[in-house]
């Protein structure tokens, strides 16, 4: 997927600069090649970026592409979000074996659904604590190749993956906001780039998306203000209508027991201020102490 990633960013800057002259530089991740063990415990979302923005501090690349959900919300030092490219489908998908349940509700009691994701973890026993889920890690082809082995009645993916990938028709439902929520940036390729550089600011301008970064800020924002870090099952969906801004979240514990919505309503042109806004609500609703659960966790309390 990173690689499908990296290729599609350099045809539409090619589109964009036709006399320009782009090479992908493949750079393997600690995320990428630790994979028989859930995310929170090999370090988190930074796993899938730290040897990029090494080199791109460094000036061996010029720009880094990431999945935007990848994407530490805090800023890395000497980089910026140079561009947010046109947002592919954010929602999960449910994506069954052959014969298995058509969707969720419709799953047998104790069916056993694979993600690697603590948020879906949290979402499915939230509505259907008889499952089972189990951790899976992995590409998308490695995903469904241990479903089709059988270890798994269904797995549960970004669509945006598998869309990218042309396996939309391995898609047997998709899970809807605001119902369900994905992650906060899902969807989004996102292009790191240095900061105080005019030439690549003015390169990366023709494919930043402006619905998509006013959606993606406003979900990133939440996320930030959170401040829970990768553990904390958190979903968030945003959404531009017309000149407003509307964003779903929750947040959950890891058992699904308890689960947090809220919703807002903003301005388009300023999304940071509805993320705080509808942040805010959730830690008022018993959000807070949620987060204080995972950080005591966290550091051994």
């Amino acid at each position: 997927m990173a690689l499908w990633q990296s290729e599609w960013v350099c045809d539409r800057l090619a589109a964009a600069w036709p006399d320009g002259r782009f090479e992908i530089v493949q750079i393997d991740t600690k995320g990428d090649e630790v994979i028989d063990r859930p995310l929170p415990e090999i370090g988190g979302k930074g796993l899938f970026t730290e040897e990029l923005e090494a080199a791109l501090r460094s000036g061996a690349v010029d720009l880094a592409v990431h999945s935007l959900k990848d994407l530490p919300t805090d800023p890395a030092e000497g980089l910026k979000l140079g561009a947010v490219c046109e947002r592919e489908d954010p929602r999960d998908a449910w994506v069954s074996a052959a014969g298995g349940p058509r969707d969720l509700s419709a799953a047998r009691a104790a069916a056993r659904v694979g993600t690697g994701s603590e948020r879906r973890r949290a979402q499915v026993l939230a509505s259907r604590p008889d499952l089972q889920v189990a951790s899976i890690r992995g590409n998308v082809e490695t995903r469904l190749r241990k479903l089709d082995a059988g270890q798994y009645d269904a797995v549960i993916v970004a669509a945006a993956g598998l869309l990218r990938l042309g396996l939309a028709e391995r898609i047997t439902s998709y899970l809807d906001p605001p119902d369900w929520l994905s992650a906060p940036g899902q969807g989004a390729v996102a292009v790191e780039s240095r900061k105080d550089d005019p030439g690549i600011d003015e390169l990366l301008r023709p494919i930043d998306d402006p619905v998509a970064r006013a959606e993606t800020s406003a979900e990133r924002t939440l996320l930030a203000t959170l401040q829970g870090g990768c553990q904390v099952p958190v979903g968030a969906r945003a959404r531009v209508q017309g000149e407003a801004l509307v964003l779903h979240a929750l947040i959950a514990t890891g058992d699904g027991s308890q689960l947090i919505r809220a919703q807002g309503r903003g301005e388009r042109g300023k999304p940071e201020e509805l993320g705080v806004r509808v942040a805010q609500d959730l830690l008022g609703r018993g959000g807070e102490a949620i987060v204080a659960t995972f950080r005591e966790a966290g550091s051994g309390g």
